[in-house]
């Protein structure tokens, strides 16, 4: 069992991305763990398999492992350009390939978002011609820690004539090495941002962990799953500053967080399930190449 405020936090949290490192496992390995990860008990913190464009075609002939009840739900990563007129070029192949993946078996795989790198001089207008041809379909852009609040402000204004917002941001949140290792204070100025609380946000990379931590293997200090979520919903829940949610980025002691059936909270700050649910519209997911390690470490902290 676990409290309801930590399943509210964590449902759907997930996005599997087994081919990924440091884990870098092939397509077929990967979709066997993704299909035995929906029939697990914990399916309930999985969202979606983090899949290549250029791997859709692949993919397709893997597709019987998965069942009408328990279906491949797909984020498609499109490939990374250096240029606007690349982006275009790019997109419109990735449109193609989603409407043919999605088109090939309907009861057993879905694209339910994009995830696609923003080169620096794609502008409002090459934006606003992607999301008139890719419709409601999610997507979420990444770009440089640096300009998230940048990038974050000009998403707002594309959500803001939409009934719901499709059109997120991706923040890379570590990676293999210490300087794929965004800061607190660049994970901070992003979730900090008016118009982040507007503005659907997922995380990537280095988030293996519930907690901030040192770990040898990254020869640096990790960002934790929990930190970076919790504070992601309670700055936007309580307008904090940048200082108070750096604060809570680094907050490496288990017991400055407390989950039971009506709160959740970190140190004196809460949030009731009803409000953290509507935050999370806002809080997607995280990307991790292991499904496995965050459920254990839950489980060693005695929250799962």
């Amino acid at each position: 069992m676990f409290a309801a405020s930590l399943g509210a936090l964590l449902a759907h949290s997930i996005d599997y991305a087994g081919m990924f490192p440091p884990c870098s496992l092939a397509l077929e390995p990967a979709l066997q763990n993704q299909a035995r990860y929906v029939r697990d008990p914990d399916a309930w913190m999985l969202s979606t398999f983090v899949l290549p464009v250029i791997q859709f075609d692949s993919a397709k002939q893997l597709l019987p492992q998965f069942d009408p009840l328990h279906p491949l739900r797909v984020s498609a990563l499109g490939p990374k350009t250096e240029n606007a007129a690349a982006f275009r070029e790019a997109f419109a192949e990735t449109e193609a390939a989603i409407r043919s993946l999605a088109a090939h078996n309907v009861d057993l795989v879905s694209v339910n978002q994009l995830e696609m790198w923003l080169p620096k001089d794609v502008d409002l207008p090459v934006l606003n011609e992607a999301r008139s041809i890719i419709g409601n379909l999610p997507a979420f852009w990444e770009a440089p820690a640096g300009t998230a609040p940048e990038i974050i402000t000009l998403l707002a204004e594309l959500n803001s004539d939409m009934d719901e917002p499709t059109f997120g941001f991706k923040l890379r949140t570590g990676g293999v090495t210490p300087d794929a290792f965004p800061t607190s204070t660049q994970i901070a100025r992003a979730l900090v941002v008016p118009a982040t609380h507007q503005v659907p946000i997922k995380f990537t990379a280095g988030l293996h962990h519930p907690l901030r931590q040192y770990r040898e293997e990254a020869q640096t200090r990790m960002h934790g799953f929990l930190n970076v979520l919790g504070a992601a919903i309670l700055a936007a829940e309580h307008k904090w500053d940048e200082k108070q949610t750096v604060a809570m980025l680094e907050d490496e002691n288990p017991e400055s967080f407390s989950f039971d059936d009506e709160f959740f909270a970190w140190r004196e700050w809460k949030i009731d399930i009803k409000r953290l649910n509507g935050r999370r519209k806002f809080v997607i997911s995280f990307g991790s190449c292991s499904f496995d390690e965050p459920r254990e470490d839950l489980r060693t902290l005695g929250l799962l």
